[in-house]
């Protein structure tokens, strides 16, 4: 719940430049959050060293490899419908080879290839270096799998491809797996501990992509307050370190403060943010550089100490409140979003309107909200009965949603009158005559085009807005260009 899924991108097929070497043909297909898509760049990437290019045509593939996600039930309905199409598609190419990537490969890895024998190939998050191995296996005629979890694999090294890109925005990775046990999640048993990215290579990585002509950045993780890079190994064996590793080591404050400082013209973002463990050094470094924008994704999924104990949380609606109000007063107009979830095991009545006070409260820019769904595997399925009835959820989430639509707007209108900056990344999806982008806060702008382009930053005047768009007229170039 922690890690935002867009539903427009669900299913998207990946597509990059042909190889003219390349001779077998490679379908890919996300689901689930931005850090499934990000790794499917990094397959890619491997796959085409490998004889493959990406096709967006099923019939045609050598290998389909579908990246899953274990968040929500209906992610994995979706999958599984998936996977009985492409296994009607075998009847027409019966050479084609069928893969499960990601957290439901790790989850459910005897199911696919054992009882359903619904694939050939279950390849875990941590294992995308072995596919050429694995294929190898597939090719001969056996089952491949390899789910085991990694303590130090960070594909650092590996620089992926960018599927599908607007050219103008990108994700970089810079920690994988979590070591935040929240009772709802699954991220810790398919993704495995944390461990972060050397720093060095995240630069490297923000430079090239600066050189291809990228304008903004967002740094990705389950939880990219954990950053901590002292020369490799897990997050929790910091204690163990070295004086000398802990003197020199790298956290995400320093790493931002690095980011901003290499690429003084580039934008940055990050997510995803927890409220137990980001600190006011980040706050800090975001107000000490303009090209660090001012928007936070702060998931908090319950107004209720009761529940947040319950979800195990570290963290009070007190200290929650605290953070914000240190947000606030460091940085007045940044941005925040949330992740909410209603109708988690024993929720009352007295505990949803402690959600919807707490929203009152912060009153977010935008929001992710869900109705509980209890995850085979999570600490909640074992020890927690999913005893709150489907009306009486759905009924509550959307209460949260209609109060969220109202704060969204409030939120949108404190924008009206201003001249804010604007990085172009599209055509809108309603005009061909607009421009569409997005200001520091992460608010959608469209403006009429112009002279403009994609990539350029542009002074906008915003003029009218709804709850989730702001609608301006362009002014000018800004300093940025």
């Amino acid at each position: 719940m922690e890690k935002v899924i867009n539903e427009s991108q669900q299913g998207q097929s990946l597509v990059l430049e042909q190889d003219k070497k390349n001779s077998r043909k490679l379908y890919i297909e996300s689901y689930g959050c931005q850090m499934n898509f990000s790794d499917s760049e990094i397959v890619a990437s491997i796959l085409a060293n490998e004889g493959f290019n990406t096709t967006n045509n099923i019939e045609d593939a050598d290998l389909v490899l579908v990246n899953t996600c274990s968040i929500r039930d209906k992610a994995e309905q979706t999958v599984r419908k998936r996977l009985e199409h492409y296994n009607s598609v075998k009847k027409i190419n019966p050479g084609m080879k069928v893969g499960v990537l990601g957290c439901m490969a790790e989850r459910l890895k005897s199911q696919f290839l054992e009882e359903e024998k619904i694939v050939d190939l279950v390849v875990g998050p941590d294992a995308y270096k072995d596919l050429p191995n694995l294929i190898s296996e597939v090719d001969e005629g056996r089952d491949a799998v390899n789910v085991i979890l990694s303590k130090d694999e960070t594909y650092g090294d590996v620089a992926p491809v960018r599927l599908n890109s607007n050219g103008v925005t990108a994700f970089v990775s810079i920690t994988r797996g979590c070591d935040n046990m929240c009772t709802f999640c699954v991220v810790p048993f398919t993704r495995g501990r944390e461990r972060s990215r050397d720093p060095q290579s995240i630069i490297e990585e923000v430079n090239d992509l600066w050189e291809r002509g990228y304008k903004e950045v967002t740094l990705l993780g389950q939880n990219v307050d954990s950053y901590l890079w002292y020369g490799g190994g897990l997050k929790k064996d910091f204690e163990k370190a070295s004086d000398l590793q802990k003197a020199t080591a790298v956290n995400f404050a320093n790493l931002l403060d690095m980011c901003a400082i290499a690429q003084p013209k580039m934008r940055f973002r990050f997510s995803t943010s927890n409220p137990q463990d980001m600190t006011l050094d980040v706050i800090e470094i975001m107000a000490k550089h303009a090209n660090i924008c001012n928007y936070i994704h702060l998931p908090v999924q319950s107004g209720s100490n009761r529940i947040l104990k319950a979800m195990n949380r570290q963290h009070t609606r007190e200290e929650y409140f605290d953070l914000i109000d240190n947000i606030k007063k460091i940085i007045p107009d940044c941005a925040i979003s949330q992740d909410m979830i209603a109708g988690f095991p024993t929720e009352t009545e007295e505990d949803h309107k402690d959600t919807l006070s707490l929203m009152e409260y912060v009153k977010y820019d935008f929001g992710f909200m869900f109705a509980y769904s209890e995850r085979p595997g999570t600490l909640a399925a074992r020890k927690l009965e999913d005893d709150i009835e489907e009306p009486i959820k759905k009924r509550r989430l959307q209460e949260i949603i209609q109060l969220q639509q109202k704060h969204s707007l409030y939120r949108t209108q404190q924008h009206l009158g201003k001249i804010e900056e604007v990085l172009i990344e599209k055509e809108s999806k309603k005009s061909s005559l607009h421009w569409s982008g997005r200001n520091s806060q992460n608010t959608v702008v469209v403006f009429p085009k112009e002279n403009y382009k994609p990539g350029d930053f542009v002074n906008v005047k915003i003029i009218d807005c709804t709850s989730a768009t702001l609608i301006g007229e362009a002014v000018g170039y800004s300093n940025n260009n």
